[in-house]
């Protein structure tokens, strides 16, 4: 696995931190980002990073802003959420697909193209992200198939980065 290469990096203003953390609360249902923290905005080849204090806690992916997943094991978010059995969580943590028949609860409100974070069943803790590939209701049924298509997961170079 390459290593994360990161560059312009740069502090964001509190305008753009403010609306950053508004867009993401509506998005997620919790409080991310306080005003009081220092962010900081940063390139990588992959999608654009978004610093807290010095730990990449967000991710732009397409323009569109999402926690990572060390965010997500910070902020407890309410909304957006793919939950697991215990079954399917050694494979979603190497960066494996999430199927259906692995998924034991779901938020109902998720569309097909939406950004979610998976989750394990017994602690609720992340353990990717990803995009759907189908709706919240679909997901539910338990059909076969993918039903989330990984970005990021536990163990990854995002989640390395800084770690020595």
């Amino acid at each position: 696995m390459t290593e994360l290469r990161v560059r312009k990096r740069g502090r964001m203003r509190e305008k753009e931190i403010r609306a950053l953390s508004e867009e993401l609360s509506s998005i997620l249902g919790t409080e991310v980002f306080p005003l009081k923290d220092t962010v900081d905005s940063a390139e990588s080849s992959e999608f654009d990073l978004i610093f807290v204090n010095n730990e990449i806690l967000g991710l732009k992916i397409a323009k569109r802003p999402f926690l990572s997943v060390r965010g997500f094991l910070k902020y407890s978010a309410t909304k957006r959420f793919v939950t697991v059995d215990m079954g399917a969580v050694p494979f979603v943590t190497k960066g494996a697909d999430t199927m259906g028949p692995g998924i034991v609860d779901v938020d109902l409100d998720i569309k097909v193209g939406d950004l979610v974070w998976v989750r394990e069943m017994k602690f609720l803790k992340a353990l990717a992200i990803g995009e759907a590939l189908v709706t919240g209701e679909e997901m539910k049924a338990k059909k076969p198939g993918k039903a989330v298509k990984s970005i990021a997961f536990v163990g990854d170079k995002l989640w390395k980065y800084g770690e020595d």
